[in-house]
């Protein structure tokens, strides 16, 4: 059942009564410095007036002022004692004066209730036991262990596919909302979190599950890995420009996956590129004629290549 945020439960507490008795003393000790600060008012105008008539020393006047002075710090710290007090009793839902009333205890979110450990008439003396847990699953967090080598793949705010062992063959989406600061060094693994929308309530707490990045991915073209040359500074491939002639062309590849390599830049897709006998190429001008030699149109098959 899903509760919305009002009262849960009342309570009979001892805090109540003395946070009721804290109120009437600090009211008191603010009726209390308010007469102090009269009296101190009147005498030190009283010994004004006789100090200007030459009836009594500078000193008296002095003393007066300081006693003023006192007077007027006591009744500002009594009425912030005061405040204090009264803002517990709101605090506390708590009419001043009333003792012996019960304390409501409210839901500070709307949700459900996943653990009840209390019921009607039962006494408690740990005040910090907990009585009920309330949650809200309309979002929930999908936590994962991402390896420390592959951390570098992803960032706040991106989408990822997650598949739960409760639902085979469905996938779900939800987005990252959190990368741990550190690393775990045991596992050598990154805790992130992302959020899931969960309006159904079909997704519940310790789910287990997966979840796969998929939103730094990039469509490129990919070549046989022999139509590549590779040198200690450039990569190059030989673009066919027209029948029989050809240009060198630097490319810019990415991580071999079997016999195919990913072209990051240099090479646009549908572009023929020589696959057969490019070693024989290799050294010559820029710019070409060569006998006849097999070329291959640059593909973006399997072109899916993480960041």
């Amino acid at each position: 059942m899903r509760l919305e945020k009002g009262p849960l439960l009342t309570v009979q507490s001892p805090d109540a009564d003395a946070a009721q008795s804290a109120a009437l003393q600090a009211q008191a000790s603010v009726t209390q410095a308010q007469a102090g600060l009269r009296k101190a008012q009147a005498d030190y105008d009283r010994v004004r007036d006789l100090y200007e008539h030459n009836a009594v020393a500078k000193k008296d006047v002095l003393d007066a002022q300081n006693s003023l002075a006192q007077a007027a710090a006591a009744l500002a710290q009594a009425n912030a004692t005061r405040e204090q007090a009264v803002r517990r009793l709101k605090f506390l839902g708590l009419n001043p004066g009333d003792f012996q009333q019960p304390v409501t205890v409210r839901a500070p979110i709307a949700g459900k209730v996943l653990d009840l450990s209390v019921v009607p008439g039962e006494f408690r003396n740990d005040a910090s036991a907990s009585l009920m847990t309330i949650t809200d699953l309309r979002t929930v967090w999908v936590a994962s262990d991402v390896p420390e080598s592959s951390i570098r793949f992803i960032q706040p705010g991106e989408r990822v596919e997650i598949s739960l062992t409760a639902y085979p063959g469905e996938t779900f989406e939800g987005r990252v909302m959190r990368i741990a600061d550190t690393v775990d060094p045991q596992t050598r693994t990154v805790k992130v979190r992302a959020e899931m929308q969960n309006p159904d309530g079909r997704f519940r707490p310790e789910m287990f599950g997966s979840m796969h990045h998929i939103e730094s991915t990039l469509t490129v073209p990919v070549l046989p890995a022999g139509a590549v040359i590779q040198g200690d500074r450039q990569s190059l491939v030989f673009v066919e420009q027209r029948p029989g002639r050809f240009r060198q062309t630097e490319v810019t590849v990415g991580k071999r996956s079997g016999d195919r390599v990913p072209i990051f830049a240099g090479l646009e897709a549908g572009a023929r590129v020589v696959v057969d006998g490019v070693m024989l190429l290799k050294g010559q001008v820029p710019q070409f004629a060569v006998p006849e030699r097999r070329t291959q149109i640059a593909e973006e098959v399997a072109g899916r290549e993480s960041r």
